[in-house]
C-alpha cells in the first residue's frame, strides 16, 4: 500500500463532504442565526471547536486572509453557541445530501459504505490535528448517508491538519504563500485563490516576490524547477501523513470504499453546486 492511495481517497470522497460550503441548504441555516456571508461558513467549520476566537481559526484554517477572519466572526459567539452552529452544519448537510445522492440515502451501498468509512475514521491519532480532534469529539449520526458524511469530515481534517504541518515544516510562512505557490502549479488562477481567501493584490504581488527570492516561482507566478520541487515534496509528504485511514481498513476496503461512494461524488458534482473554496489550503 502506497501514499498514492491516500490521494485517490481524497479526489474520490471529498466532494461527499465539501459540498456543505457551497450548497444552499446548510447556508440557509446559518442566516437564521444570524451567520451571513462568510461567518456562516468560519463558524459552521470551527464550532466544534467552541467558541474560539478569530485567531485560533486564522490558525487552524491558514490560507485565508487574517482580516476577513476577524471580521467574519466578529461578535458570532455573543449571538449564538457552537452548538446552534453545529446542528445547523449537521441539518444542512443532511438536506443537501439527500437533494444531491436522492433515493441512495437509503441503498445497501450507501449503508456499506458508511460502514466502512466509520471503522477508517475510528481511532486516527488526534495529536498536532486540532480540527480533527474537535470534531472527532462530537457524536455520530444515526443514518448511513450521515455517518459517511461524518466520517468523512473527520478524515478531510486530519488530512488537512498534517497538510498544514507540512506547509510550515517547509517554511511556507503565510496562507497567501501556500496560495501562491498552489496557482504556481496552473491547477487553479491566481485570481480565483487570491479573491476566494480575500488577499488583496497587493498582498499577493508582495509575497509573490518574497518567493522570487526564495527561488521558488518566476516573477510571473509561474513554479520554478525548485518551487516544483518544494510543492511536490509537501504534496507526497502530506499523503504520507494521511495513509492511516486506510492502513486502519486496508487497501481492498479502501478500494471498495472509493467504488462505492464513487457514484455519489458524481451525483454531487453532476448538482452544479460547487465552487473554489472546496479547496481547503494551498
Amino acid at each position: 500500500m502506497t501514499a498514492e492511495l491516500a490521494r485517490k481517497m481524497h479526489r474520490t470522497l471529498e466532494v461527499y463532504h465539501g459540498l456543505v460550503y457551497f450548497a444552499p441548504e446548510p447556508a440557509a441555516r446559518y442566516e437564521k442565526l444570524g451567520l451571513g456571508g462568510r461567518s456562516g461558513y468560519f463558524a459552521s467549520r470551527a464550532a466544534a471547536m467552541g467558541a474560539v476566537d478569530a485567531e485560533v481559526v486564522i490558525a487552524t484554517f491558514f490560507n485565508f486572509n487574517p482580516a476577513l477572519v476577524r471580521n467574519a466572526l466578529d461578535g458570532v459567539w455573543a449571538r449564538v453557541s457552537p452548538d446552534q452552529v453545529l446542528d445547523a452544519r449537521h441539518a444542512g448537510a443532511d438536506a443537501m445530501l439527500r437533494r444531491t445522492v436522492g433515493e441512495e440515502v437509503h441503498s445497501d451501498a450507501m449503508v456499506e459504505a458508511a460502514e466502512i468509512a466509520r471503522r477508517a475514521a475510528t481511532g486516527l491519532e488526534p495529536a498536532g490535528r486540532p480540527l480533527f480532534a474537535a470534531h472527532a469529539r462530537l457524536a455520530w449520526p444515526d443514518e448511513p448517508h450521515m455517518v459517511l458524511w461524518h466520517a468523512q469530515t473527520l478524515i478531510r481534517e486530519f488530512r488537512g491538519d498534517g497538510h498544514i504541518a507540512c506547509l510550515v515544516e517547509a517554511g511556507v510562512d503565510s496562507g497567501c504563500a501556500a496560495l501562491v505557490q498552489h496557482a504556481a502549479t496552473g491547477e487553479i488562477t491566481a485570481d480565483a485563490l487570491r479573491t476566494s481567501r480575500a488577499w488583496s493584490q497587493d498582498e499577493w504581488d508582495a509575497t509573490v516576490a518574497r518567493l522570487v527570492e526564495r527561488g521558488w516561482v518566476h516573477p510571473d507566478g509561474s513554479a520554478t524547477e525548485e518551487g516544483a520541487r518544494v510543492r511536490a515534496a509537501i504534496e507526497d509528504r502530506t499523503d504520507e501523513l494521511a495513509m492511516a485511514p486506510w492502513e486502519t481498513i486496508g487497501a481492498d476496503d479502501a478500494d471498495q470504499l472509493r467504488a462505492l461512494v464513487r457514484p455519489f461524488s458524481r451525483a454531487i458534482v453532476g448538482s452544479g453546486g460547487f465552487g473554489l473554496d472546496a479547496v481547503r489550503d494551498g
